[in-house]
Formats: structure tokens, sequence, C-alpha cells
């Protein structure tokens, strides 16, 4: 799509062999060194909100641990208080909307998923960053945002070119696998193409209760991005024409990946419908599924003796690559600040969103267990080596990365859940692929009729 070529050549400033990451380098940002020699003074810029209270959504995954475990640094320095509440994905988008139409004013801070952004944004729930980045006495000189991978800034947090949040939570779609299981089967490396996951890798690992593959598909945004699009995009296809916003799903290549993630059930558990990230995640660390495709953020999870049995023998690449190129899931998230919160919860909501999406505080947070969205912790040799997913992570980014793997249009919940409901039905079998898209394209047709006849601008 051009749209992902042209991303590509804005982005290849920086080679991603193991060789280039020796030398990786952004010309012109700050080093995480220079970032903390700025000084800024977070205790004096906080004096006026001491003892204010601010609440935030959280998610039980590992970079909001990370964030947690950090916290009493920030509530220390500056004497604000954050309250987090964890919540599940799941329920995270419907509880803030609640509170932004409500007008509970339960959350201060502002979780903002890669396809929320546009929805969140033209409802103004959220405020511009300019406010505070234009403002001396909360902005910090060091903030840089040339120091985000810039597909990340983009996607998360920026919409109609106004940049609302900072990349917090930031993920690719990378493969895991099972060394050792793979070893066993014969194979010195893991699969470089889908076609040959399928048809060579696939019957060598999949016997008894073992199976070779797990894609994450339980319905709702998991079925709908983590599994339908990510066989979209990877045999060439897209969900919409970029030009005109008519749905694309009938496309030969669309329909050649959904044919081929019906094809794929053969080496994957026959539950895989159910399943989603966790249980995917678990099935590899336990050693019941050779190979997965899955976020950056649960390496942490994967890597560790204590939640993997697998640990030792664990292995990271890029996704494999398909018709459509290699097309690994972008997801994230931003950090941004509730429109709606009196002004003084809004200034100290910054101040967090400032501090821990820092480059003084990136490798902090690495350590942690999240995935930060700074360039600058990624060329530190020392961190490279404790930290193996980091070259297909920024390889992703920086060569792959597809700005709108899911459109991050306000239309995109409903979009979601259609596509969910028939993506599952046809996965399951109940519903052929062909039967599935005309569905799917009819349902669809009412949320885009407003882009297709331009009143509304076409913005993905």
């Amino acid at each position: 799509m051009d749209t992902r070529h042209s991303r590509r050549t804005i982005l290849k400033g920086a080679g991603v062999s193991t060789a280039a990451l020796t030398a990786f380098s952004f010309a012109g940002r700050p080093t995480w060194v220079r970032a903390q020699d700025a000084g800024f003074d977070y205790a004096a810029a906080a004096e006026p909100y001491q003892g204010v209270t601010i609440g935030a959504p959280f998610l039980d995954r590992p970079g909001y641990r990370a964030a947690q475990a950090m916290l009493p640094e920030f509530q220390e320095i500056t004497g604000i208080t954050v309250n987090v509440e964890i919540m599940p994905y799941e329920n995270s988008r419907e509880k803030q909307v609640l509170d932004f139409t409500g007008g509970t004013g339960f959350y201060d801070i502002v979780l903002v998923d890669v396809v929320w952004i546009g929805e969140f944004a033209a409802s103004q729930w959220i405020t511009p960053l300019s406010t505070f980045t234009d403002n001396p006495a909360l902005a910090d000189p060091a903030l840089n945002l040339d120091g985000f991978f810039p597909i990340l800034l983009e996607s998360f947090g920026t919409w109609d070119k106004v940049v609302y949040g900072l990349p917090f939570d930031n993920y690719s779609g990378l493969m895991y696998y099972n060394r050792a299981m793979l070893a066993d089967a014969g194979f010195d490396a893991p699969p470089n193409t889908w076609q040959d996951l399928k048809d060579v890798y696939g019957p060598a690992l999949t016997s008894g209760d073992q199976v070779a593959y797990a894609l994450q598909s339980r319905r709702g945004e998991t079925q709908s991005a983590d599994s339908f699009m990510r066989m979209v995009w990877a045999f060439g296809g897209s969900l919409l024409n970029p030009d005109t916003f008519e749905p694309n799903l009938s496309s030969p290549e669309s329909m050649a990946g959904l044919q081929f993630r019906q094809d794929l059930m053969a080496i994957m558990p026959p539950d895989v419908v159910e399943w989603d990230h966790d249980e995917t995640v678990q099935g590899l660390a336990q050693g019941r599924v050779g190979v997965i495709n899955e976020w950056s953020g649960f390496y942490e999870t994967l890597a560790n003796p204590e939640t993997s049995t697998i640990a030792e023998d664990l292995g990271i690449g890029i996704e494999p690559e398909g018709p459509g190129g290699r097309q690994p899931a972008l997801g994230g998230f931003s950090l941004a600040v509730n429109s709606q919160s009196p002004e003084e919860k809004q200034a100290a909501a910054w101040l967090f969103i400032q501090w821990v999406t820092s480059e003084a505080k990136a490798t902090e947070y690495i350590e942690q267990g999240g995935v930060s969205g700074r360039t600058s912790p990624y060329e530190d040799s020392a961190l490279r080596e404790r930290f193996p997913f980091f070259e297909p992570l920024v390889e992703s980014w920086n060569e792959y990365g597809n700005p709108v793997f899911r459109p991050r249009f306000p239309e995109w919940p409903q979009m979601s859940e259609i596509i969910a409901q028939y993506g599952s039905e046809m996965q399951l079998g109940s519903s052929s692929v062909e039967d599935g898209v005309r569905v799917i394209e009819e349902a669809l047709m009412p949320l885009l009729e407003p882009y297709i006849s331009g009143e509304r601008p076409r913005l993905q």
C-alpha cells in the first residue's frame, strides 16, 4: 500500500542489522545523558500543585507495572498523588468514555489506544499538548518530541497534525519461538515466510498436544486486529481503499489472506478463537506452542524463568513475510490529559506524563519491564545485549511499521465489533470467507459513507 511505502521511505534513516545497531544513532537527537543534564526542576514546577491527586487508568501489563514501580519517586519529588486504577483492556475505552460523557472526573490522565486517538481528539476529550509545551513553567526544555520514534508519536499521539499525547506503552508485533522445540524438529532458524510456517514448520511441530502456531483470535479487538487484519495486510490486502475509503476486503489479496488464516487452523489449537493474548503467551511459555506472533510488551513474561518454562530457549525475530511483505502489527498507547479536568489537575497530569515518558527515565522504564518509545535507549550497547528484542523491535518500527494497520478514526470501535463478530464466525467455520467478507463490507458501508461522500476528511 502506498501509505506503508511512503512511511518506510520517511523512516529509513537508520539501518537495523546487528552491525548497524552497534553504530545506531539518530542525528540531532539528544542522548539519555544529555536529557538528564538538562535538569528540569520538577519539584519547582509542581510546587503550585502539591497535594493534588490525579486519577490514571492503567492496564495489567508490564509497561504499566513499570510505571507503577517508578511512581513513588515522582510523588516524592512533586507532592502530586497519582491514583492508578487497574482495569482490563476490554473495559478501558468504555470506562473512559463514560467518564468523559458523564463528567464524573475519575481520570485526569487519559490512556489513548492507537485506534482511539481520532475519537478522543475529534470529541475534544483530550487537551492539545501545546497547552503545556507552550508554558515555560511546565515544559521541560529536554522534552524533545523528535526523540520519539516518528511512527509512534504520529500514530499514538497525533491526530490531524495536532499532538495530544506522548507514546507510553509501545508495541510492535514480534515473532517469539521455542528454539529447543524447533531444533528437535530439525530447524536451526524460525520460519521466514508465512507459507513456510504453514507448509514446512507446521507439520513438523504439530503432534499430540503440541501445535506449531497460535494466533490470538478471541472475539473483540484481538480478533479484529491481532488476527483478522494481520492476515489481510500480510497478503497485500487492506481494510479500505486509501483513496476512496470504500471497503477493500473483497479484493483478491485480502481474500487470500483470510483464506490462509483458515488454512492455518490445521496447525493451531482447535479452540484458538477463544485465545486472547494471555492464553497465547502462556501457550508458548509452557512449551505447548512452537511459534507465536505477539506484542513486544510480552518479552518480560516470556524471558522471565519465574513466568516461562522456555526462558532459556526463547527466540525472537520479526514477523514472517507474506506476499504483501512484512506487515507486523502496530499497537500501543499514548498518555494524554483530560480536557474536562480542572486546570490544576491538568497541569499535574501533564507533569507526570512528561516525566514518565522522558528520555531521562527511558532506561529505567525499560529496566522495570516497559517498552519505551524513545530512540535513545536503543542506542545503548549494554541494553541491547540485555534485551534481545531490541533489534527486531526497532527494525519493525523503522522498516515495516504501518501507521494505519488499524484505522484511527472515530468509527473504528464500531467497525471493530463488526469485524470481530463475523471474523470469528469465519474462523470457526460457521460462515465461509466469501460470505463473511460480503456481510462485513455491507455492515461497514453506513459507517464509511461520510468519508466516501467527502462529508468528512479522509483521515485514518
